[in-house]
Order: C-alpha cells, then sequence, then structure tokens
C-alpha cells in the first residue's frame, strides 16, 4: 500500500461513516415459538439475531439513543414473534394508562415495529406498544398526511397479542404478530423492510434502529431489512366477527317524546385469499355507536365535510382514496329528501312525521385489496344502499302518504396502484355510483403518478381527472394538476397548477367544495431539523397563491403569506403566520347566482399558534387570529380565539376541555333572491361562532375505558345592512333594509353528549355500552332575548333532549383456532 493510499484511508472512513448505512437482521425461523408472556426466557429467544444501537431522530438527531435497546425477531409459519429489552431505570419509566391507539402527547413510554412486507419503500403496517401494554397498530401509505409523533392511518386495527413487564434494569415488550393480520407477496425468499423505535417520555426521545435522518423525505424508504425469510406456509387467513346489538332511542317531537327500539345483529368477515389479496365484508352493518357529527351553522354556498367514525369505511381504505375521490360519508348518508319532508312537517302544523329515516341502511358493503409480488396493488370496493322511505299523516284527514327519500344505491371504487422504483408509483383509480330507477349516475375516473429522482432530492407530482354524470341533464367535466418539488434539504421548494372545469363534479362519491378554478401556487421554506441554539428546530415558510376561475378566466384573489415555526428547547412551541390579500376577492360563488360576483374587501391577517410541554399535567394550546379590512366604502375585521386545556389527574385519569371563539363583523353574504327579477340580494352581517367541547377518559384497565365527550355548539347571526350587488363590479348598492321578508337573523345552537364503556375482553373481541344525549331537532333558543353564549349554554339544558342508550357485543372468531380446537 502507498502512502498516498495511506494518507487517504481515514478519509475514506470517515465519508463511509457519515454516509447512512441501511441495517439488516437476519430472520430466524422456529419450530417453538415463544410463550408471549413479557419475558424474554424461552429457548427460542437465544438463537435469534440481535438488533441494537438505535439513533435518535428527535431531539439531538444523529446522535446515539440515550439508552441501550435490544431487539430480536423469529418467526414461523402462523405469526412474527418480536421481542425487546428496553434498558432504563424503573423509576424514570413513564407509564399513565391510555386508551388504544392514544400514546401520542400522553405520559407514557412505548416501542414500535414497522414492517414493510412488499419492500416498495412506500407501504406497511406499525404495530406500537406502551409499558402498560396497550396497542396501538396504524397503516402506512405513501399520501398519508401524520403529525409529530405518528406514521400512518391508526384508525387501522388488527388483531395481535403483545405482553410487557417491568423488571430491575428496563422493561420487556413481546409481541406476536399473526399473519392474519399481515399481508406479503408469495416468494421463497423474501426480504422485507424493518424499523424498529423507542420512545422515551421523560425526554421526548425518538430514537429508531435504522437511523431515520430529518432531512430526508419519506419514512418507508429509510427502513432497515429483516433478511431471509423462508418457505413460509401461513395458514388460510379467515376470521368472523359476529355482532348483536340492541337499545332503545328517545326524542322530543312537537312536544311529544316518541321512542324507537333499536336491535340489530350482523357480521364482519375478513378472508385471505392468498398471502397478498383479502376481502373485508360486512353484512348488514350498524354504525349506531359513532361519535357525533360537529355540526355547525353553514352560511357558506359549500356543503359541510364530516369526519368519517365509522370503522369498516376508515380501516385499511388507503389505498381507495389514494387519489382523493373517496369520501365515504356518502355511502350510507342522509336520504336526499330527508330534509324535504322536515321542511314540509315545519310548514304544515298538521302534518306529523310518521317516519323520516336521517341515514341510508346499508344492506352490505365489500372491500378487495392487496399487492402482489411486483408490487401492483388492487383494490375493489362495492357497498349497495337500500331505498329509504318516509311516512307522513295528516291530522286531520288521518291520510298517510308514503314518500321515496332515497333510491336504492351501487357505489364502487377500482384501484391499480403500480409502486415503481424509489417511491415513485402511478395510480388508477374509478369510481362508479348506480342508483335504480330514474336516478342521477356518475362516473370518475383518475390517473395519478409521483415520481422521485434516484437521490430522493426532486420530485414531479400530477393527476388528470374526468367526470361524468348520467340522468336527465348528463354534462363533463376534468381535473389536472402539476406539481415540481425540491423535498430534501435545509431549502426546500414547490410549483405547480391546479385546474378543475366548470362542470368537474365527483361529488356523488367524493369531496369537493367548488370546482370552476385555477389555481397557481408556489412555496419556498428553510428548514432547521437539528438543535441550533434556543431551539430543537424550526422553519420558515413563504408561500403565494395567484387564483382564477376557469369559465370565464378572471381573476378572483392573490394571497401571499409568510409563516414560521419554532420548537424550543423546553419542548414549547410556536407558529405565527401573516398574509394579505392585496385586492379582496372577487368571489363568483357567494351570490349562488350563474356569472354573478360580490367584490369582497383587501385584507391583512395574522396568526399565532402554540402549545406548552405536553409532558406536564397540565397542558395548555392556543390559536388567536385576527383580521381587518376595507370594501366598498365598508369596514371588517374579524377575530378568532381558541384555548386548550388538559389536566392528567393520574396514570388513570385524564380530562380536556377546548372552546373557540370566531367573531366577524362587516361579513358580506348572500341573502335571499329578489322575487321578482331574481336579483341576488347581499347582506353585511355580524356573526359569532362559539364551539366548546369537552372530554374525558379514565381508564380502569388496559383493556376497560370509559370515554366521554360533551359538545356545545352557539352561532349568532345579526344583518346589518342589505345590498343589491353591481353586476360589472361586484360592489355593494345600499338598498332599503326590507323586513318583509322572513328573518334572515340566525340564533344556531347544538348539544351533544356521547359516553362509551368499551371491554376488550379477548382478542379481537368487545363489548360497548353507548350513551347519547342531544337536543331535540324542534327546540329553539329565542336569539332576540339570549344575546350571550353563557344564556344560550344554560338555556340548552332547560329545553328538551333526546337520549339514545344502547350495548353491542363483538365476538372475535379465527378459522385456524377453530380448526384446532375442534
Amino acid at each position: 500500500m502507498t502512502f498516498k493510499h495511506l494518507f487517504c484511508l481515514p478519509l475514506i472512513l470517515v465519508c463511509l461513516q457519515a454516509m447512512p448505512q441501511n441495517k439488516s437482521l437476519q430472520a430466524t425461523k422456529t419450530t417453538q415459538p415463544p410463550k408471549i408472556d413479557g419475558s424474554l426466557d424461552d429457548a427460542a429467544w437465544l438463537h435469534a439475531s440481535l438488533a441494537t444501537d438505535f439513533i435518535q431522530n428527535f431531539p439531538q438527531s444523529g446522535q446515539p439513543g440515550s439508552e441501550k435497546t435490544e431487539v430480536k425477531i423469529l418467526y414461523d409459519d402462523n405469526a412474527i414473534y418480536i421481542g425487546a429489552m428496553i434498558y432504563d431505570d424503573p423509576a424514570l419509566i413513564r407509564r399513565q394508562l391510555t386508551a388504544r391507539d392514544g400514546e401520542q402527547r400522553s405520559d407514557v413510554d412505548y416501542f414500535s415495529v414497522f414492517l414493510d412486507t412488499y419492500k416498495d419503500k412506500q407501504n406497511g403496517f406499525q404495530f406500537l406498544v406502551t409499558v402498560e401494554n396497550v396497542q396501538t397498530d396504524a397503516k402506512i401509505s405513501p399520501n398519508q398526511q401524520t403529525s409529530f409523533g405518528e406514521y400512518g392511518d391508526k384508525s387501522w386495527d388488527a388483531v395481535w397479542q403483545s405482553k410487557t413487564s417491568i423488571i430491575g434494569n428496563g422493561w420487556i415488550v413481546e409481541m406476536r404478530i399473526p399473519y392474519i393480520s399481515l399481508r406479503f407477496a408469495k416468494k421463497q425468499v423474501q426480504d422485507w423492510g424493518l424499523q424498529l423505535m423507542r420512545f422515551m417520555r421523560r425526554n421526548n426521545e425518538s430514537s429508531f434502529w435504522n437511523y431515520y435522518d430529518p432531512n430526508v423525505n419519506g419514512f418507508a424508504n429509510q427502513f432497515g431489512e429483516l433478511k431471509n425469510i423462508l418457505n413460509l406456509q401461513p395458514p388460510p387467513r379467515l376470521s368472523f366477527s359476529p355482532y348483536v346489538s340492541g337499545g332503545f332511542r328517545t326524542q322530543p317531537v312537537k312536544g311529544n317524546n316518541k321512542t324507537t327500539w333499536l336491535k340489530r345483529g350482523g357480521m364482519d368477515v375478513k378472508y385471505g385469499i392468498n398471502e397478498s389479496f383479502t376481502i373485508d365484508a360486512t353484512l348488514i352493518p350498524d354504525f349506531g355507536q359513532v361519535v357525533s357529527d360537529n355540526v355547525i351553522l353553514n352560511l357558506s354556498p359549500f356543503e359541510v365535510q364530516f369526519q368519517e367514525n365509522r370503522p369498516f369505511f376508515t380501516e385499511g381504505t388507503e389505498l381507495f382514496n389514494k387519489a382523493g375521490l373517496f369520501y365515504s360519508r356518502r355511502v350510507g348518508s342522509t336520504p336526499s329528501g330527508f330534509y324535504n319532508i322536515r321542511r314540509m312537517a315545519d310548514a304544515n302544523p298538521n302534518l306529523e312525521i310518521i317516519k323520516n329515516p336521517s341515514v341510508t341502511q346499508l344492506i352490505n358493503a365489500v372491500k378487495f385489496s392487496g399487492r402482489n409480488k411486483k408490487k401492483l396493488g388492487i383494490g375493489l370496493f362495492n357497498a349497495v344502499s337500500s331505498s329509504a322511505h318516509a311516512i307522513t299523516r295528516d291530522n286531520i284527514t288521518g291520510l298517510e302518504t308514503k314518500t321515496q327519500t332515497s333510491p336504492t344505491t351501487n357505489y364502487n371504487i377500482f384501484v391499480l396502484d403500480q409502486a415503481l422504483k424509489g417511491r415513485s408509483s402511478i395510480t388508477f383509480t374509478n369510481t362508479n355510483v348506480l342508483r335504480s330507477a330514474a336516478g342521477r349516475d356518475a362516473n370518475v375516473s383518475s390517473f395519478d403518478f409521483a415520481l422521485y429522482n434516484k437521490k430522493n432530492i426532486y420530485a414531479v407530482t400530477g393527476a388528470a381527472r374526468y367526470s361524468k354524470i348520467m340522468g336527465t341533464k348528463p354534462y363533463d367535466g376534468y381535473s389536472t394538476n402539476l406539481f415540481f418539488k425540491k423535498i430534501k434539504g435545509k431549502i426546500q421548494y414547490n410549483t405547480g397548477v391546479l385546474i378543475e372545469s366548470d362542470n368537474y363534479d365527483p361529488n356523488d362519491l367524493g369531496f369537493l367544495l367548488r370546482a370552476n378554478k385555477v389555481n397557481y401556487s408556489g412555496t419556498l421554506s428553510y428548514n432547521q431539523f437539528v438543535p441550533k441554539g434556543n431551539f430543537l428546530t424550526y422553519n420558515y415558510t413563504f408561500t403565494v397563491r395567484y387564483n382564477w376561475l376557469y369559465k370565464p378566466y378572471v381573476f378572483t384573489r392573490l394571497e401571499p403569506r409568510l409563516s414560521g415555526f419554532w420548537i424550543f428547547k423546553n419542548f414549547w412551541d410556536v407558529n405565527f403566520t401573516a398574509g394579505i390579500l392585496p385586492d379582496g376577492e372577487n368571489d363568483y360563488f357567494e351570490l349562488r347566482t350563474p356569472g354573478r360576483f360580490v367584490k369582497k374587501p383587501y385584507y391583512w391577517f395574522n396568526a399565532i399558534r402554540g402549545s406548552t410541554d405536553s409532558r406536564r399535567k397540565l397542558f395548555y394550546s392556543y390559536h388567536y387570529q385576527w383580521g381587518w379590512g376595507k370594501g366598498s366604502g365598508y369596514p371588517f375585521s374579524y377575530y378568532l380565539a381558541s384555548m386548550g386545556f388538559r389536566y392528567r389527574f393520574g396514570d388513570k385519569f385524564t380530562m380536556e376541555l377546548s372552546s373557540e371563539r370566531d367573531e366577524e363583523y362587516g361579513q358580506v353574504g348572500y341573502v335571499f333572491a329578489n322575487e321578482i327579477n331574481g336579483e341576488p340580494i347581499a347582506g353585511r352581517r355580524t356573526y359569532t361562532d362559539v364551539n366548546s367541547i369537552w372530554t374525558g377518559q379514565y381508564n380502569f384497565t388496559s383493556k376497560l375505558n370509559l370515554r366521554f365527550r360533551g359538545r356545545h355548539y352557539w352561532s349568532h347571526v345579526t344583518y346589518r345592512t342589505f345590498h343589491n350587488v353591481s353586476p360589472t363590479t361586484g360592489k355593494l348598492i345600499p338598498r332599503a333594509f326590507n323586513t318583509a321578508i322572513p328573518d334572515p337573523n340566525e340564533n344556531f345552537n347544538v348539544f351533544n353528549l356521547d359516553a362509551f364503556v368499551t371491554w376488550d375482553f379477548r382478542l379481537g373481541s368487545r363489548i360497548i355500552l353507548g350513551w347519547k344525549n342531544f337536543l331535540g331537532d324542534d327546540e329553539f333558543i329565542d336569539g332576540a332575548i339570549y344575546r350571550k353564549y353563557l344564556k344560550n349554554f344554560s338555556q340548552s339544558f332547560d329545553l328538551d333532549h333526546g337520549n339514545e342508550v344502547t350495548l353491542r357485543f363483538i365476538y372475535f372468531l379465527d378459522y385456524n383456532q377453530l380448526k384446532r380446537k375442534y
């Protein structure tokens, strides 16, 4: 070896050390699986390969984990087994009991394993166990939007075993993940992506077995490897979850209490056609025990989007919604004629509603999904809802009338998702809705792509979509977008355009507030991912949005904004945003009249939000926003104040209270259409929204808990002036304040209380006792008398309330267990 080679050798070694090296672990097959008891004394663990030397991701990115962690992995033809020895001082281990999937911002340590079974560096599974043996599981996908500490869709629930124990030098976790909860390609020799994580709450330290670099975009692409899984012969993947539920609902209707008895039975079925593909079916589903929707007073011309809480539609739907065309609340939604029946009854005091179902009953729903060995994901979704009918009675004549409020409907989704090299992928999605008789049918097709360069520094993403509505008035439209992004390093940026034609309509199975737009946007950010000065991390972002109408192609708004986000070394965080609409907004939707727009004022806006150290018993979060402007000679201002408090009374009981107050003065909005010429009439109004939510949770054990949630929402709207609107400039033209029309002022109250006791008495099986309390639909608080929030809140308790009590029993049956037993 020459002197030159000797001189270069240290430099080469330093470079190799600095480069991220993917770790690998040899898989070990066992013929005698370990007992899942929180102990690593089983002989099988002696022969397993060892994973250690964890590296911090936060707060000291790139530094070794502050405490030692050792993990071993075994497998057989039934399951994969994980045993972890997590070294620590037992007196320092955080041990709060939480609900399933509820470890974030809680005072508890945990361990997690991630498996990329197709090794496509895009999709995967997460299995997490806290010190107190509370489980979390999640599906990882490339388009999943996650927050700090969360890596996938936690609405997915699998059936698997875990056990923990605290010993003299730390704590132990053992996990058994059966193949019924996984999907993988059929190969003689398999290599899976593998990541292991340990979290210590006392210093908020996240450390990973294979270094997870915050400078690198993506998560599953930074896994290590579990190598040489040989000759897997998994048993049939077939399980049943039959259920029965019963209860009653009392609801005040026009001063009388109406009681409805609730009884239902059905079953969920999971069948693994092979290692890769699974059918999930629900027969005669019951979705009664879900949290009440956050109903609001909607003054906008657009519908309100509600969160999905039904398990069948939240679990494992990441493939079906990769193109953003699946709003599952369309399936089993409120019948289209439901509110027409209520309006008829309100207008006729002699008309009594005997029956008016608020949801359409699903007959069945089926999901087929998986990914083959060539990394092609295939998804099929079908659901059928029955027709809905309302029955009304004329109390004078005694005549009863049956009216169809929704036809029988068939919903379908078909997806092909090809994972390419690196993180790239192409996806085809088709959604189809068919309604019986002369009902409206719809079809939407989409081609989406995401292309990343080899070094994962740059990306190009885009989509082309086409919608076709069929019925008495058919029409079609399209949507397309293209974006170029720099996704790695301290300086990142993206720029692109979104175009949606005036007749693009995916809303029979998707959700789109409005089409008819051309939006240009650009973002530039500076990101500091490792600690510097007083901060653990921070970033600055500048964004510009420049929006036009598609037809006609006219300007609507220009919005530049600047924001900064900082996490301090004491784990407090703050985010500040400032922006402006220098030319206001030409709003072509508010007046509900084609071709007409209202000129909204220019305005500045600022916002600040943040939170304190969530490790403390008392945790506080806040959000303040304010803005002001002037247009058409009229001033405009608004502010929003939101505060949240959480107090942890101990390791079992936690309570939270949040309240948000939103006030706007001089807001311009549609009021009514002139009866003579149909001219839209606008009004300047003052509105106040207050939304208060109180939640609590008491965990008796890791398998038994009580959760409750109370919400009161109040909206008060007062119109100050009425205006005509110039058809050429969109400016307001004063007109007389018309008191002859129905009073447009609003005083709207919503009250809900939900409480659930959940007992997971065996794997996959549970009993749920639920209670709901709510204001009756006909209950009204006079806004002229009760003009303040607290008055409305207190009055809400004096009105008639409805109640619903239900008991649900779900039992999990695994075909393989039944086979062995009988």
